[in-house]
């Protein structure tokens, strides 16, 4: 298995933050769409541990990963991301 390099920097606490409200509203969204972790997974051809990281903010959402979860709950992209408060 290729491993991936480690960042040379720690990533800022304001990055962590937004990475778990992005999580917080991807876990909104899919409830709302009334989906479970595992249903919204195989829409998006990821593993259900991979929607359960992104959900509490432990791993980055690749963009492609980020563009079809969107698409399976029917939320704009934009919405989805969208910063709030």
């Amino acid at each position: 298995m290729r491993r991936v390099p480690s960042r040379l920097t720690p990533l800022p606490e304001w990055v962590i933050d937004r990475r778990k409200a992005l999580g917080q509203r991807i876990a909104e969204y899919r409830r709302a769409a009334g989906l479970s972790q595992d249903q919204l997974a195989s829409r998006v051809g990821v593993e259900r541990r991979s929607i359960q990281r992104y959900e509490h903010g432990e791993r980055d959402i690749k963009f492609t990963d980020l563009v079809l979860i969107a698409d399976a709950l029917g939320v704009p992209l934009a919405d989805l991301v969208r910063e709030t408060g």
